[in-house]
This record gives structure tokens, sequence and C-alpha cells, in this order.
């Protein structure tokens, strides 16, 4: 068993990971395609309340904010202290930017949750990248979307046979928590599971 699968064996934890979004703004999302742009939506920001309610350490990146409209405030203002890099080269992979880059690496964690739009540029290019430098990927699926059922779908393909272990909201979320004994329970009931209807709607 390689070192990397023994990792993915290793559930996610408050301790062990990091969150990565990558360009969640107005015209990336208006593009898409692929699934329903509400439901995608809701499970981006369901993981992002998560993450700041359980002090997960989030890295945020945009491309072209004056073009593509700034990055989703519902996410940015979940963390007042994060700031948002805009990418001054424009590259699909998010990790070609020095301050994205340094960003992560600073949290000292090696398994690295991520999402993005689109699918199957900035969200895979960035995953690849991070695969190639010895880190555990998460793609974070079905907060992600492309321009075309068939460009996200390959896309996922592509990033799972090179390494990313596929999730979804409801699993990050519930692996982050772990159990119902976790002191952030009652909150993540209240601000996650039922606040945004992307999981089990607990009332």
């Amino acid at each position: 068993m390689s070192e990397m699968t023994k990792g993915s064996l290793e559930l996610l934890t408050h301790k062990n990971s990091v969150l990565l979004l990558v360009d969640y703004q107005p015209s990336m999302i208006r593009s898409i395609a692929s699934g329903d742009k509400v439901a995608i939506k809701k499970a981006t920001l369901c993981a992002a309340k998560a993450a700041s309610i359980l002090g997960i350490p989030v890295v945020l990146s945009s491309i072209n904010p004056k073009q593509n409209g700034e990055f989703f405030p519902e996410i940015s203002e979940l963390f007042p202290k994060q700031e948002v890099h805009a990418r001054p080269v424009p590259s699909f992979d998010a990790f070609e930017d020095p301050a994205t880059w340094n960003d992560f690496v600073k949290s000292g964690r090696k398994k690295l949750v991520l999402s993005g739009l689109w699918t199957s540029m900035c969200f895979g290019f960035t995953a690849l990248h991070a695969l190639r430098e010895g880190y555990e990927v998460y793609g974070l699926i079905d907060a992600a979307g492309d321009s075309t059922p068939e460009a996200h779908e390959f896309e996922v393909k592509r990033m799972i046979q090179a390494g990313v272990v596929p999730i979804t909201t409801e699993t990050l979320v519930s692996e982050w928590m772990h159990d119902w004994t976790n002191p952030k329970a009652g909150e993540l009931v209240k601000e996650v599971y039922t606040k945004f209807g992307a999981m089990i709607g607990l009332r």
C-alpha cells in the first residue's frame, strides 16, 4: 500500500486539513451548465461555514475579479482575516500564484480539500499541482461545476485517475465533525446541516 493510499484512509479532521476554494465568482458560476447552480453554491457555502465553525484553515483564490466579479462575499466574509488572493497572472492553476501557494503551505498540513470553478480548468489543474508536490488531495465534487456536463465528468475522472480522492460536502462536514459529541455539533446543525439545506435536514 502506497503512502498516498494510506493517507487517504485517515479521516479528515479539523487538525489535519486545509480548505481551498478557487474562483467562486459571479461570471464563473453564471457559465455553469453541468449541474444546478444553486445546489453548487449551497454545497460550497456549507463547506465554508463548517470550516469557519471548526477553525479549519481556509485559502481563497480568485481570477481576474475586475472582469469576473469579486469572490462571493457570503464566503469571504466568513473569514474576515483571510485575504482573497486575486492571482496577478490569470493562471488556471491557482498554485502558480505564490501568495495562494504560500498561504496553503504555511498551514503545515498535508491534506488539501479543494474545489473550484470550473472543474476542467482551475479546479483540476490546481489539484494536479498539489499531487505533484506530494500532498493528499480531496476533491469536493458537489461544490464544483463546468460549462458542460462532459467537461465536469471527464475532469473528475482524470483527477481520480491521478490520485484525487472524491468527496461530497455531506461527507466532508460529517468527517470533520466526527461524531455527535463534538462540542461544535449543535452549531453545525443550526448553521450548516439545516440552514443551507445541502445535507440531512435535522430540525
